[in-house]
């Protein structure tokens, strides 16, 4: 679980401990060395999370860590921050840092509402192009009917009408009924 609540995705990441000496030097006990404010913003812009604890008291002094790391950027010029959110920041204090996440909660789920919004009309097409695949199996199941037929035809075109015609066969017969039509008996 996060600390907000809600569950996190992946390994959760280890905390890196810094301790913050009486001279102000910050000691990484994971590299066992000492580093700087800025190295401690990318520790934190890479996504590790950091507790730094005063060596003498035992107090956790993050907080103003973190603080100085973002003073420290906005002295070099790479301040990440605007000023109204650090206007609204010193106004409100942590409710406005609340009212942010919020804000950004807000907008994933506008966002998750939209893809799920899209999903619908991409559902019926899927169906809609299952049902095709089904009719057109249809199709092709009729079409091998007939194609029988079909070749038997194409073969009696190429051999030039091996079988005769019913239409020629009955035209040459003598009908017995017309008058002068000829008959067996009467030949």
């Amino acid at each position: 679980m996060s600390p907000q609540g809600g569950k996190t995705w992946g390994p959760t990441p280890m905390i890196r401990q810094i301790k913050r000496y009486e001279s102000r030097k910050l000691y990484d006990s994971e590299e066992s060395r000492y580093v700087s404010l800025e190295e401690i913003g990318e520790f934190v812009r890479r996504g590790q999370e950091v507790q730094v604890v005063d060596n003498a008291s035992g107090e956790d002094v993050t907080a103003q860590t973190l603080t100085l790391v973002i003073l420290e950027d906005g002295r070099s010029g790479r301040a990440r921050l605007s000023a109204d959110l650090l206007h609204d920041l010193l106004r409100r204090g942590e409710k406005a840092l609340n009212t942010g996440v919020e804000q950004v909660q807000q907008g994933v789920d506008r966002l998750v509402q939209a893809s799920l919004d899209r999903v619908g009309p991409l559902r019926r097409a899927k169906e809609e192009m299952h049902t095709l695949r089904e009719r057109l199996e249809r199709l092709e199941a009729s079409l091998a009917h007939l194609e029988p037929a079909v070749e038997a035809a194409d073969r009696a075109a190429q051999t030039g009408g091996a079988q005769p015609d019913a239409r020629r066969s009955k035209a040459k017969k003598p009908n017995p009924k017309k008058p002068g039509g000829r008959t067996a008996a009467g030949s």
